[in-house]
């Protein structure tokens, strides 16, 4: 019986979970700006102790690879790789926006012909999206950040296309595309959603290397410079 050890930290939210052959056990999930340094290993320890598990029986850790935060997607990744080179168990990457689309499959009862368009808030009016079919989460259009405007995703047409997550919620006044339809429940990407998908790369054996893997930032992270005080 296949366990897996999920860990999302993309967003203020942060969260672990544990499946058995895809299937979800329990999840533990808190929502700090800025704590997940804080917070992420005692998720961890207090998701197993509750549910009568031990890290020795974990056979792989899933971590969300981004967009999405720059700090949070550093702990997230540190967290995983440790465990995984303390445990000697392989890391499984998903993309952050891979995530929330299967969190949307959860969650909502929608017929095809549709795809997905998971949006992650980048600030200001960029966001990070992508685009999947909603049967089997094929890629449509990889992630990629994108400074919203009235005509942005132009160049899908034909379908419906459902938009979600934190960055949908700005686009919805300016939006002119034609066969967008905004999904008003929030959604965010939560380590309860990774289950299938990360059981499907165990069994694939699509593991990532230790050493070289880095997180998807998408772009570069813009920091601002100290103002210089006055003496």
């Amino acid at each position: 019986m296949n366990l897996i050890l999920s860990i999302e930290t993309s967003t203020p939210t942060c969260s672990v979970a544990i499946h058995q052959n895809g299937e979800l056990i329990a999840q533990k999930l808190i929502v700090e700006e800025g704590g997940h340094s804080k917070q992420v290993t005692v998720l961890i320890d207090t998701l197993l102790q509750e549910n009568g598990k031990n890290l020795s029986q974990v056979e792989a850790i899933a971590v969300s690879m981004g967009p999405g935060s720059y700090t949070g997607l550093r702990i997230g990744l540190a967290t995983a790789k440790g465990l995984c080179f303390g445990l000697d168990i392989p890391l499984i990457a998903l993309p952050t926006l891979k995530i929330l689309a299967q969190g949307f499959r959860q969650n909502q009862q929608v017929q095809s012909p549709v795809r997905l368009l998971p949006m992650l808030d980048a600030r200001r009016m960029e966001v990070y999206a992508a685009c999947y079919e909603l049967e089997d989460l094929k890629e449509v259009q990889a992630s990629k950040a994108v400074i919203l405007d009235e005509n942005s995703f132009a160049e899908i047409q034909g379908i419906t296309l459902m938009a979600f997550g934190n960055g949908a919620e700005k686009w919805q006044n300016t939006c002119q595309h034609p066969n967008i339809q905004f999904v008003k429940e929030p959604l965010f990407p939560e380590a309860q959603y990774m289950g299938a998908l990360a059981y499907l790369e165990y069994l694939n054996k699509n593991f990532q290397d230790l050493v070289s893997l880095e997180p998807d930032y998408l772009k570069e992270f813009m920091g601002t410079q100290p103002k210089n005080k006055a003496l």
